[in-house]
């Protein structure tokens, strides 16, 4: 809490207002506030040197830190800031790298920072907050303006319990959860009065006012060119092996292993640093299993991986699928509304893992970034006129390629006909409501990836990156919206992969993912490896309400009284009788929001109670 009019924080608010988010951090809790700013923390300790580490903490007098951050390269930022200062002591914990870097750098010092972090800085000097956030959000960071106090946290409920916060909702973010089921603008959340910091930005607070900019972008203009496709898969080897083993700073964790590549691939190369006497991890792998579902292989194909890589794995079932059980349970609420009516699995499953560990490895990000375009690639060839490469490598990609037949349907269908597999515009929304926000145009504005190409040959791959799915799938793992102590983290989005992915040719590397097929050879078994891409034949969610005993209660449901600003409930269809998974789970969603609002009211009289009597 920062009070820019000068006057005092209200210590005991901000002693209340922590120990509000203690789940979150259930290690150690410590609050300091010295005049206008007040800062307060819960330690999750989630690394070995989080063991020396207490926040908020002090450096040199001046600067206060306090921080939810996991920093990569450490050794290489620790050269970095004895060459910048030779005098200064060797940083030994996270919080104290960023400290560090700021008390060299000032602001500058995110563009030294590599990992995922939220953190704050007063510089009691200037009297100046300074925030930032990751370069992909993977650390939430939340803020509001309540007169002349700025309040920010990594947990949206601790700030929507402050007594200064309404209740009142953003309305854009309500008209975006009801199209795409999350709010498109990363700069805002579901409440009017509360902000979100987006990915890659910094954040400054002074007596002049509250300035944002951005420090980061996806790369453009990377070409990583090497003579030997071998260079290519030994370099990303290297690379994956030191983003797995920055986030294995632990004596214990878990891996989302799945019987897909990504999730293997991490799972393989955890295996090779826990082998190391120095870095000695002991290992455990997680699967869900959707018993229900006869075409649900992941089990199978996860054993295989397991039992090959010697990892003792745990299937986590999800046998009773019941759309929207337990959504009145305020231990399973979430911060903002959620468009999967199976949310409580995901509950259940963040209990098991925290039972063993508090570290968990997610094989996320490798589709994205190894999305395949031959086309970009083929133009830009043609371009800078190399012509050599271009005889070389098209008629190979024509080769390998099992049909050009199901790309030339597409590029028909885009020309001239909409997908009909697309859903449709809901014709639910309340008239004036859509009217009035412009619904329609941000349906067509948000329905397809932007038009805007900035990379030059993986348009489709470096746009995916700044996407708003991924902000919001952080902030959902995170152990503030979880309400257990597990961190999920994401080699596959280290910068270093981000940087090399991004400057490589597409083909072949990024064919059917060849690069990450070829890294792997002999270190996963061969069914795993040259598996293609395998989406579950069946959804879930469809397979539960197709089946009218799961969904005879939606008519019993009682609508929350704010709905009818949002939903004519007079046009809402049966839900049984849609077929397709995405029409099904559009048509779900004013469902999701008024159990979503239901639960809000209860779990915001909770926490108003429990910040009064902190």
């Amino acid at each position: 809490m920062f009070d820019r009019s000068g006057a005092p924080v209200d210590r005991a608010l901000l002693q209340a207002l922590t120990y509000s988010i203690s789940y979150a951090g259930p290690d150690a809790r410590d609050t300091y506030s010295e005049g206008s700013i007040g800062l307060g923390h819960t330690m999750l300790r989630t690394t070995r040197e989080s063991f020396l580490e207490r926040m908020p903490a002090g450096l040199d007098g001046r600067l206060w830190i306090t921080a939810d951050a996991r920093i990569d390269c450490r050794e290489e930022l620790r050269r970095e800031l004895e060459k910048a200062d030779s005098n200064r002591r060797p940083p030994a914990t996270d919080s104290e790298l960023i400290s560090h870097a700021y008390a060299v750098w000032g602001e500058e010092c995110v563009r030294h920072l590599r990992g995922d972090f939220a953190f704050a800085i007063w510089d009691a000097r200037r009297k100046t907050l300074f925030c930032a956030r990751d370069h992909f959000g993977v650390k939430p960071f939340y803020y509001a303006e309540i007169g002349n106090i700025f309040l920010f946290t990594n947990v949206l409920n601790c700030v929507h319990a402050h007594p200064g916060i309404s209740d009142s909702l953003n309305d854009a973010a309500i008209g975006d959860f009801l199209l795409f089921g999350l709010n498109c603008d990363l700069s805002t959340t579901t409440f009017r009065d509360i902000q979100r910091l987006p990915p890659a930005h910094c954040l400054s607070v002074s007596v002049e006012g509250v300035r944002i900019f951005r420090y980061w972008s996806a790369p453009t203009s990377g070409a990583i060119r090497y003579r030997h496709a071998d260079e290519y898969v030994e370099h990303f080897q290297n690379l994956i092996q030191s983003a797995v083993a920055d986030r294995l700073r632990v004596d214990r964790a878990g891996i989302l292993l799945s019987g897909g590549l990504d999730s293997g691939s991490i799972a393989a190369t955890a295996r090779e640093i826990s082998s190391s006497p120095s870095s000695a991890v002991e290992l455990r792998a997680y699967t869900n299993v959707y018993k229900p579902l006869a075409s649900d292989s992941e089990g199978l194909l996860a054993r295989q991986v397991a039992d090959f890589l010697h990892i003792p794995i745990q299937f986590m079932q999800v046998e009773e699928l019941k759309p929207f059980e337990r959504w009145s349970d305020p231990e399973i609420s979430s911060p903002e509304p959620d468009d999967d009516p199976l949310f409580a699995a995901m509950f259940d499953q963040f209990r098991v893992i925290a039972a063993d560990c508090r570290v968990v490895l997610c094989g996320e990000g490798a589709d994205n970034l190894m999305h395949f375009e031959m086309m970009p690639y083929t133009k830009q060839l043609i371009r800078r006129r190399e012509v050599r490469r271009l005889v070389r490598e098209v008629p190979r990609y024509l080769g390998q390629r099992r049909s050009i037949w199901p790309g030339v349907r597409r590029r028909f269908k885009g020309l001239f006909g909409k997908d009909p597999t697309a859903p449709i515009f809901p014709r639910w929304l309340a008239p004036e409501f859509a009217r009035v926000l412009g619904l329609n145009s941000r349906w067509r504005e948000w329905s397809e990836l932007p038009e805007v190409r900035p990379h030059p040959i993986r348009p489709k791959a470096h746009i995916s990156m700044s996407i708003p799915q991924w902000a919001r799938m952080f902030e959902q793992g995170h152990p503030g919206a979880t309400h257990y102590a597990v961190e999920v983290r994401y080699p596959f989005l280290d910068l270093r992969i981000v940087d090399f992915l991004l400057a490589l040719p597409p083909f072949p590397f990024c064919f059917e993912k060849r690069l990450l097929r070829d890294a792997m050879a002999g270190r996963l078994p061969e069914a795993c490896r040259v598996r293609p891409k395998t989406p579950l034949y069946d959804d879930p969610l469809v397979e539960s309400v197709r089946n009218p005993k799961a969904t005879e209660w939606l008519d019993q449901v009682q609508w929350n009284s704010d709905m009818e600003r949002y939903v004519n409930q007079s046009a809402l269809a049966p839900i049984h009788e849609k077929c397709d998974s995405q029409q099904i789970s559009l048509d779900l969603r004013p469902m999701c929001l008024n159990f979503w609002l239901q639960s809000a009211r209860g779990v915001r009289y909770n926490l108003r109670a429990e910040v009064r009597n902190a």
